[in-house]
């Protein structure tokens, strides 16, 4: 329980937004966020299978993001390993194209909690001399608290695991 508290402030205390809330109502809310990296497509879709490298530990039940694993194919999921033994499904993979897109279905954080549901889309769209990624977190559902009371939260950290993925992709470190 101390680390879903510790998650819940971490999503409510995160810093400035990256992302952008691009809608959102007491049923939900839209977050969407890109980036563009300067490697290939497909080094982009295979570093999602590197989550625990780049995602922030601050941002995990656990408070370890080498607890964490993502594999890309329909049925895997994000998972999280907890120290007592235990383990979070966060999200299933409901569709994979690979070097393309990826799609899971599921609640993060403190969401998981709520009658809420969120559809997460990468994309990847090739540019030149890189990678556009568009990372996408649709929710809905009911929530105790009004849905949108979470998008801003949700934006910022979001935002910041974007950044993170794209340095780990272009330096091979998540950290500055």
């Amino acid at each position: 329980m101390k680390g879903f508290v510790a998650l819940a402030l971490g999503l409510a205390l995160a810093g400035p937004c990256a992302a952008e809330v691009k809608s959102q109502n007491p049923q939900g809310f839209i977050v969407v966020d890109t980036a563009v990296v300067n490697v290939a497509p497909a080094k982009a879709y295979a570093g999602l299978n590197q989550i625990g490298r780049w995602w922030s530990g601050e941002h995990s039940l656990s408070g370890d993001a080498a607890n964490l694993s993502l594999e890309t194919h329909i049925g895997a999921c994000l998972c999280e390993k907890l120290k007592d033994g235990g383990a979070v499904g966060w999200m299933l993979v409901v569709m994979s194209q690979p070097d393309h897109l990826l799609r899971l279905r599921g609640a993060l954080g403190p969401l998981q909690g709520e009658g809420a549901d969120g559809v997460m889309t990468w994309s990847f769209k090739p540019t030149a001399g890189g990678t556009e990624i568009t990372l996408s977190y649709i929710v809905s559902g009911f929530a105790r608290a009004n849905a949108e009371t979470f998008a801003a939260p949700v934006d910022a950290v979001l935002g910041e695991q974007l950044k993170r993925y794209k340095r780990y992709l272009e330096t091979g470190a998540a950290a500055p």
